[in-house]
């Protein structure tokens, strides 16, 4: 059996996945793990095909709160013995970690003074620069500050720099190299357990009986009975739950966002085309530079306020290539902190959808409708994560359908490698919308 089997024509499982990315592929692999039968239904051709394959992967821990920066630093362990957490597939290729360290700059909302602190609580080691030691740890780096981030069609965007930045280093930090492949790992892992995957297929109906969900109908007339449904649909996620009448008891909302990540060439002489200086989180110009293999780089952003950002109705009429305008925004960006790196004149990389929540911070939690479970306000930041999430969602399922009350007596997880306890409740779906949150993809 494996995970790319499309004619199966189930008609019960234990669990029913929805969405085969990065996040529903970790909760089908610990749903299996723990005994589970599980169907994972997906409107793509494959696992990792959606908003996963257009993600840059980073592997970095600074989170604005204890759980946040917690699980990613849990998470990182799992990465960095990827090809045994899934397990390779008979010899297969098998998604790597790259520890190249991250940077974040010490912009005025990166708040590392308090990001370090959280760091000594937790054990994530950590280095503090200055400006002179982020000129030689990246050489041919502008170390200037130039906050706040401006239009690059502002005459300000020009001006020159009105001091000089340090960073907070974290050595263990980096990006996986091939997140679809991850997925697909995954995706793999679970179906040698038995996990059955359906693609090309959507779900266009939610059963319930008893008050409680009992399965999900397919466009093909096709009907799977559940007695658990996991909602890890990406940016169709807010869409699903209203399918299944759920979510009004919600305080944090989610809504799909297009985002753009642009590859370009290093700059030469740096090391960046050998992956050997850090990914830089820079919200000063209100970006972030990954390092990447093939002598590129990856640009981003991290939502400066002068930057519109582009809420979008329908993810399947989201346009997957860039467009002129952000690639210069953002390229253009970079180059004033890289200033060796060359602007083409094309943009060239890839835009997502992801379906980001008012405080980005993810919701990982049940429902008001029993057996009904989400994974969804991603972000876009929360790949790093996937590992953890999973088996997030198998502790809280076991434990919920085993009569816990989650909502007021929150799950706790250990973790295996770092034995940090993490509260779920602090992604709960009733959680206050937290004001201290940066409020961008950097969480």
């Amino acid at each position: 059996m494996t995970s790319q089997e499309t004619d199966l024509r189930p008609t019960g499982a234990d669990a029913v996945v929805v969405g085969a990315g990065v996040i529903g592929s970790a909760v089908a692999f610990e749903l299996a793990r723990g005994g589970r039968r599980v169907v994972v239904v997906d409107k793509s051709g494959g696992a990792g095909h959606g908003s996963t394959s257009a993600s840059s992967a980073v592997v970095r821990f600074n989170y604005s709160t204890w759980d946040g920066i917690a699980t990613a630093w849990e998470a990182r362990h799992h990465w960095e013995n990827w090809a045994s957490h899934p397990g390779g597939r008979d010899g297969g290729p098998v998604a790597a970690f790259r520890r190249t360290g991250a940077a974040l700059l010490d912009a005025p909302d990166a708040g590392t003074a308090a990001v370090a602190a959280l760091f000594d609580r937790i054990g994530v080691p950590y280095e503090r620069w200055d400006a002179a030691t982020l000129r030689s740890r990246v050489p041919g780096i502008d170390a200037g500050r130039y906050w706040p981030p401006k239009a690059v069609q502002d005459d300000a965007f020009f001006a020159e720099p009105s001091g000089e930045l340090g960073a907070l280093f974290t050595p263990d930090a980096g990006f996986v190299d091939d997140p679809q492949l991850a997925a697909q790992n995954l995706a793999d892992a679970a179906a040698d357990l038995g996990a059955r995957f359906l693609f090309h297929r959507t779900v266009v109906g939610v059963e319930r009986c008893a008050g409680r969900v009992s399965g999900v109908r397919l466009a093909d007339g096709d009907r799977i009975a559940a007695r658990v449904v996991v909602n890890a649909a990406g940016p169709w996620s807010g869409a699903f739950n209203r399918m299944a009448g759920v979510g009004g008891e919600f305080t944090v909302g989610v809504r799909p966002l297009r985002q753009e990540v642009h590859q370009v060439a290093a700059p030469p002489g740096n090391g960046v085309e050998d992956a050997f200086v850090p990914v830089l989180a820079d919200l000063d110009l209100g970006i972030y530079v990954r390092p990447a293999t093939g002598g590129k780089v990856l640009v981003g952003g991290t939502e400066p306020a002068c930057d519109p950002l582009e809420w979008i109705e329908d993810p399947d009429a989201s346009s997957p290539f860039p467009t002129p305008g952000r690639f210069a925004a953002q390229v253009t960006r970079a180059a004033r902190r890289l200033p060796q790196l060359t602007v083409p004149n094309r943009p060239t990389g890839i835009a997502g959808v992801y379906d980001a929540a008012d405080d980005w911070t993810p919701i990982y939690d049940r429902t008001d409708l029993g057996g009904f479970y989400v994974a969804m306000g991603t972000s876009g930041n929360q790949f790093k994560n996937a590992p953890l999430v999973g088996r997030f969602l198998a502790a809280l399922i076991d434990r919920v359908e085993d009569g816990h009350d989650h909502d007021h007596s929150p799950v706790r997880y250990t973790g295996d490698h770092t034995g940090n306890v993490i509260n779920l409740g602090a992604f709960s779906r009733k959680r206050p919308v937290a004001q201290g949150s940066c409020r961008s993809v950097m969480g």
